[in-house]
């Protein structure tokens, strides 16, 4: 659960991830990376977790100065310990009541993200949002070769596999982060599904953060399609465990 100034609500964020999972039979562990806060979402979260209950499950960490959801997700990857790996908003824009449906495609697929463009999604959200966000899926579309119809939905869920194979190529560490995550699963791959999702999007976009999204999604075609650097780093992590295979 990444986090950024969710001060007043992390706490009711965690409470209601945790009764979404404590019903489903999976073991299971809630991260939550505060990303740079300066309002005390770290010491919510803190607050939140001496409850009994949520001691056993939830682990929280925290850095300075802020560095932008991709790179709060990578480090919540880096410490979770899990054999499925959901990444999920703390906003509460989603509801984790969706969390048993995704997991339970995991058995099928090796990522399930929300799209905001399913048919049986409800969505509720600025017009000026919905415009910008179709464009942008589309723009991801076309410049990646990517077939996911919504790349920025802040709920999906990963088989820990698909997530070794994608992260060590990463280097978004802003909101394209989720684009360039399922650029590399293209190129490894890597079978994707998506759910319908119940939204509600209160927040908009300033013009500063539009302009880096579309900077960022530029050098991730770059990187792809041009530099073609990704399959390099593809190519030299498969040989890496070849190599440690024969070894062994």
């Amino acid at each position: 659960m990444p986090a950024y100034n969710e001060g007043k609500s992390i706490g009711q964020a965690i409470s209601q991830v945790h009764n979404a999972m404590r019903s489903l039979s999976f073991d299971y562990e809630i991260v939550v990376v505060d990303d740079g806060s300066h309002d005390g979402t770290f010491s919510e979260a803190l607050r939140a977790i001496q409850s009994p209950e949520l001691r056993d499950h939830v682990k929280a960490i925290s850095y300075q100065p802020n560095q932008g959801k991709g790179f709060a997700l990578r480090k919540g990857f880096e410490i979770s310990k899990g054999e499925y790996i959901v990444f999920i908003d703390s906003d509460l824009d989603i509801s984790p009541n969706h969390l048993s449906h995704y997991l339970g495609a995991l058995k099928v697929v090796d990522i399930v993200a929300a799209s905001k463009f399913h048919p049986e999604s409800k969505v509720e959200s600025p017009v000026m949002r919905k415009i910008l966000s179709l464009g942008y899926n589309w723009l991801v579309r076309i410049l990646l070769g990517v077939d996911a119809t919504d790349t920025q939905a802040g709920l999906k869920a990963f088989r820990r596999s698909a997530l070794e194979k994608i992260m060590p190529t990463v280097v978004v560490k802003q909101y394209a982060f989720d684009a360039e995550v399922f650029a590399v699963a293209n190129l490894c791959g890597l079978k994707v599904g998506e759910l319908p999702v119940r939204i509600n999007l209160r927040a908009s976009f300033s013009a500063r953060s539009i302009f880096r999204m579309f900077i960022d999604l530029l050098g991730i075609a770059y990187r792809k399609r041009v530099r073609r650097s990704y399959q390099k780093a593809l190519w030299l992590e498969m040989a890496k465990t070849v190599e440690k295979k024969g070894i062994a």
